[in-house]
């Protein structure tokens, strides 16, 4: 059984994916920092993440985080943390390596974990699988098939929206491989404003 208002939900997807969060920041910071094919851990750690909620949300905990929304305010913190974590390993990076010409680097495992992390205790996320995304699946069809097709296509959009901004951030690294100081500060300065930014929202 094919979804309801599916082509609705792939715009929503569109203007979802082309606004920056915490996933994209961080796609962003680690393209600049050990490049765009290191990155591709992230992006699959990011949907792998996204994977998980959205399974979670449709067969088992959907209307508990409905019924409570506080629960999305221990993860909003969490994920807040976790990139706060993220703004401070990429500052510190900038102290190591400033007297070194070698490349800073990083296993694919831990690529991949800041994907997963960073995606799996975004409360956007959350909220958007336990509120919108059920709401496109009828509960009186083949609820399995609804749900494959929509979740196939979140992974889809969200990989490919996220390899653009690495493409962008390579662009950056290019343009200011010449003073790596600048280029991680910066990094760590714009997740450290994303976290506020999530920290201030209702």
């Amino acid at each position: 059984m094919f979804p309801e208002n599916y082509f609705i939900y792939i715009q929503l997807l569109l203007f979802y994916f082309i606004t920056p969060g915490p996933p994209r920041v961080i796609i962003v910071t680690n393209t600049i920092n050990y490049g765009l094919k290191k990155s591709v851990w992230t992006a699959l750690g990011d949907i792998s993440a996204n994977f998980v909620q959205a399974s979670l949300t449709t067969f088992v905990i959907g209307s508990l985080l409905i019924d409570n929304p506080d629960i999305y305010v221990y993860f909003k913190w969490a994920g807040i943390s976790y990139v706060l974590y993220l703004a401070y390993e990429t500052f510190s990076l900038k102290i190591k390596q400033a007297d070194k010409n070698t490349k800073p680097t990083k296993s694919n495992f831990a690529m991949y974990r800041d994907g997963f992390l960073v995606a799996g205790l975004s409360p956007k996320a959350l909220v958007f699988f336990g509120t919108i995304f059920i709401t496109f699946i009828n509960f009186d069809g083949n609820v399995i098939s609804q749900f494959l097709i929509l979740i196939i296509t979140w992974m889809s959009l969200d990989f490919l929206s996220l390899m653009m901004y690495g493409l962008a951030a390579r662009k950056i690294a290019i343009w200011l491989k010449g003073n790596p100081r600048l280029l991680n500060t910066i990094s760590a300065c714009v997740l450290i404003i994303i976290a506020i930014l999530v920290a201030v929202r209702t």
